[in-house]
């Protein structure tokens, strides 16, 4: 899995629409630091060490700058303003090169004292943070924030308008995505393999030298850069799924920088790629039976009307047949295995998604169509009706395997894990396991391990879990609270990927208090 959305595990996001939030959950499912960041605790683990509160003169030309804003290109934009910065390719040697880093914003539009930048982030890695201003936190956030906040997105680097990392063309993407992902064989298995090994080449071939800079770690040190850039003392911040590992990281290594800042589906950072991508996996298996006990209460529900473990039962057996025989689709591509199972992982983001995911199994279950649930996989990789991708799965794979080492190194240690896999998800438990095995053939070694984050000295930070989150489980919420010195851990008991603007009055009240006003939920608040 490895990923925080899924391919079938691949990844983490939480844009609007449904699939942008998936990416963060499964395929590279995996956060980092750098080994010159991090000390030891005094159990023996790491914890990411604050950088020196004063900028390095080698930085200084890079802090000095200021945004040079004009009117953003597009139907529709006329109320959003775009700019560029420069960054270091590497902050260890700021000499070696830069890279572009692409803003949008939005000003503040009152009434109240405008509060400064609100910095956004939906997650992936691979999210665009613009798309997500764009499309919906300029529009969709409550209006009293938007009132007295600039709202500000930066693309990460390697990510959309930020020097994008890219692996394959339309083509051979279509090829990768629907490659059989449970394995049978020696043969399928080499197929795998080989498949992820031509992935990762053609992101080296595509982006050089920058494939080895795109980590957490350095994201947020670009954050720090724009925080300036901006004319903010503080970072005022909203990171959903893997964002709330961006914003954790930024926070640790400037807890005397953290303004306001709230990690809504977090993420917990002391975990290593194989517990990720397991407990990823026990988290879509909790989705797909809350999911699967809503369907059994109607009376079209393709998978039956008995319990969760039939309805599963059911779907593998599906999965089953297109793994042999795959499904026409009316659009000059089948539905294969790999890709029907992608359509399903992506519906379970959002309990919003149930009803679409009904429909598109019941025409791929009885009516041997396969269009929708392709639609639904198309959706989530992000590919568009001509063919193209945008780089979300490249960026995505391009962090996660820099991030941590890979889960498993060989297919099989892979084969070895099966059964635990299976175990904490009998419908997608192989496929995960499987997908975890990318970063094993990633051209780029991983910079980062598992560490704590504490922040000490940081002003408080919220924390927002949902009990029944399938890509960032309930439990990783608890543990990123229970690291940051001065987290506050705010608790949605509900279903669906993060809880900000979803329709929690609770939720909602509370993080716009305390964006507002600096005044965290009470401990233990529970939604």
């Amino acid at each position: 899995m490895e990923n925080r959305r899924a391919r079938p595990p691949a990844r983490l996001s939480s844009r609007r629409p449904l699939v942008a939030a998936f990416l963060a959950a499964a395929v590279a499912l995996v956060p980092g630091c750098s080994a010159e960041s991090t000390t030891a605790d005094a159990s023996g683990g790491t914890v990411l060490a604050a950088l020196p509160k004063a900028i390095p003169d080698a930085l200084a030309p890079f802090y000095g700058q200021r945004p040079a804003w004009r009117s953003c290109e597009g139907a529709g934009m006329e109320e959003f303003e775009c700019a560029r910065l420069k960054a270091p390719l590497d902050y260890e040697n700021p000499t070696a090169g830069t890279l572009d880093l692409a803003l949008s914003r939005k000003k503040a539009t009152g009434p109240g004292a405008r509060l400064g930048s609100l910095l956004v982030n939906p997650g992936g890695p691979g999210g665009s943070a613009i798309g997500y201003l764009q499309s919906y936190a300029a529009l969709g956030y409550p209006a009293p924030v938007r009132a007295r906040y600039d709202m500000v997105a930066v693309d990460p680097r390697g990510v959309a308008d930020s020097e994008p990392v890219t692996c394959l063309d339309g083509p051979a993407m279509d090829a990768h995505t629907a490659t059989d992902a449970t394995p049978d064989t020696p043969a399928e298995r080499r197929t795998l393999v080989s498949a992820f090994r031509k992935y990762g080449k053609g992101c080296q071939a595509d982006s050089g030298k920058t494939l080895g800079h795109v980590s957490t770690v350095e994201s947020a040190r670009d954050l720090d850069l724009v925080r300036s850039a901006l004319g903010d003392e503080k970072l005022t911040y909203v990171g959903a799924s893997y964002g709330t590992f961006l914003g954790a990281t930024y926070a640790g290594l400037y807890p005397h920088r953290v303004g306001r800042l709230v990690l809504d589906g977090a993420m917990d950072p002391t975990l290593d790629a194989r517990r990720l991508n397991l407990e990823q996996t026990a988290g879509f298996d909790t989705a797909f039976t809350a999911f699967a006990k809503d369907c059994a209460r109607r009376k079209d529900c393709p998978l039956g009307a008995g319990d969760p473990r039939s309805a599963g039962r059911n779907l593998t057996a599906f999965f089953d047949k297109l793994d042999a025989d795959p499904l026409p689709t009316g659009e000059g591509r089948a539905l294969p295995e790999s890709l029907a199972t992608m359509g399903v992982v992506a519906a379970l983001y959002d309990e919003a998604g149930w009803p679409q995911l009904r429909t598109a199994l019941t025409s791929a279950m009885k009516d041997r169509d396969g269009n929708a649930l392709l639609a639904l996989s198309d959706l989530y990789y992000e590919r568009d009706a001509d063919g193209g991708y945008q780089n979300l799965m490249s960026a995505n794979a391009a962090v996660n395997c820099l991030d941590l080492p890979p889960a498993f190194a060989t297919p099989q240690e892979v084969e070895a894990a099966l059964p635990e896999f299976r175990e904490a998800s009998p419908v997608f438990g192989e496929g995960f396991a499987w997908a975890s095995l990318n970063c094993a053939q990633w051209p780029t070694p991983a910079t980062s391990a598992p560490h704590r984050i504490e922040a000490p000295g940081a002003a408080p930070i919220v924390v927002v879990g949902t009990t029944r989150d399938p890509a960032t489980p309930y439990r990783w919420a608890e543990g990123l609270a229970s690291q940051l010195d001065s987290a506050t851990l705010l608790t949605y008991d509900g279903d669906g990927h993060t809880a900000y603007g979803r329709g929690s009055d609770c939720v909602d009240t509370a993080i716009n208090t305390y964006l507002l006003k600096g005044t965290p939920p009470r401990e233990g608040t529970r939604c």
